[in-house]
């Protein structure tokens, strides 16, 4: 059973979120060979103030 953790910043839509759940959910189907029902998909919505890249916050950014 595929377990997918997916991170990106917050203030995705639901209907985006429920879009790339049945894309990667596809994507994975094809790549495994399992089904469906056998994929999970959890998102974490993280605030620009909690993810740093290079040193820098991403809410400091531009």
């Amino acid at each position: 059973m595929p377990t997918i953790n997916v991170q990106f910043f917050e203030g995705r839509t639901t209907e985006q979120k429920r879009d790339y759940a049945k894309a990667l959910t596809e994507a994975t189907v094809k790549a495994l060979g399992c089904s469906p029902a056998s994929v999970d998909i959890i998102f974490h919505d993280v605030k620009k103030s909690d993810w740093a890249t290079g040193g820098e916050l991403w809410s400091d950014k531009g």
